[in-house]
């Protein structure tokens, strides 16, 4: 496994963190709680799964698919439809 950089880490920490609390009004800890420790985000630090690709829209997406079905790999973005 190679780990993706701190650096996009913390990217997409905020950038989804941010649309968590804005669709769900989560506070902040608890958007960041959620999705840190999410199978999507373990997902994410694996860089050769290439889920950067998706952009930060894209990965919140797999994130909610992933609350909603309890497994990310339902999201369309991985699904390919």
């Amino acid at each position: 496994m190679t780990k993706q950089s701190p650096t996009s880490l913390q990217f997409y920490d905020h950038a989804v963190t941010d649309l968590i609390m804005e669709k769900y009004g989560y506070t902040r800890m608890d958007a960041l709680r959620s999705f840190v420790g999410s199978h999507t985000h373990a997902m994410l630090e694996d860089a050769e799964n290439g889920m950067t690709a998706f952009g930060a829209a894209g990965v919140f997406d797999i994130w909610e698919s992933e609350m909603v079905t309890g497994d990310p790999r339902n999201s369309i973005y991985i699904r390919g439809e």
